[in-house]
């Protein structure tokens, strides 16, 4: 027997796929991932359970194996070859077929996703326009029952129109500049750098301002939980 041989790299699969390795490995649940960073949380009274991942993956590093049981969306801020600058994709599919693997990051820069998870039940009518917000012109670039996302792009000095959300909302500043966030109650937010985020309450009034030199990428999400009467 060899003694300096090494196990097998095991990226994905079942659970009971992953039993038996070598510690530190273990199986986790994906809000359980220490490098899925929880920085946001949002609980209600139905029962939805939607969180906000600041997902960080440093050169040469690789998560745990981890389990995805929810709907998420992905806002790519970096892998490890450059600026992705919000690239957007949204995977529903793991309500029903739950999925684990692992993610490494070669490098040599840093592997970066906001993601929005939800463990609530989708809205009904997904396609309905009833509850789109207000201020917002462009269509949603992902629309359905979990989440709504819009990737725009703020030129140097701009100002969006004032923006409504009928549901809890994030901003994500995607590339580089900075950017103000105005909201309604007198408070001011900065965003100084891609990865930067900003959480709103439904019924929120804000605007958005570049105060840079160049333009920014910005993106606008939506957690759709089912609306009180």
């Amino acid at each position: 027997m060899d003694v300096h041989a090494q196990p097998e790299t095991l990226t994905e699969g079942a659970p009971e796929d992953f039993a038996g390795l070598t510690d530190p490995v273990r199986v986790v649940p994906i809000v359980q991932e220490p490098r899925h960073r929880t920085v946001h949380r949002l609980e209600t009274d139905a029962g939805a359970d939607v969180r906000l991942l600041d997902v960080q993956i440093n050169p040469g590093d690789m998560t745990l194996p981890h389990t995805h049981d929810a709907a998420i969306l992905y806002t790519f801020i970096s892998n490890g070859e450059g600026p992705l600058n919000g690239r957007l994709s949204s995977v529903t599919r793991y309500i029903d077929e739950q999925y684990t693997h692992r993610v490494s990051n070669p490098g040599p820069g840093l592997f970066r996703i906001i993601a929005l998870t939800s463990y609530a039940e989708p809205v009904t009518d997904a396609e309905s326009a009833a509850d789109l917000p207000t201020g917002l012109a462009q269509a949603p670039d992902i629309n359905n029952g979990w989440f709504r996302a819009w990737r725009l792009t703020l030129p140097p000095g701009a100002t969006t129109d004032m923006i409504q959300h009928q549901h809890p909302a994030f901003v994500v500043q995607a590339s580089a500049g900075e950017i103000q966030l105005l909201r309604s109650d007198g408070i001011t937010e900065e965003l100084q750098a891609a990865g930067h985020w900003s959480a709103l309450t439904e019924g929120q009034h804000f605007t958005l301002v570049n105060r840079s030199e160049q333009a920014v990428v910005l993106v606008i999400k939506e957690a759709r939980v089912t609306l009180g009467d």
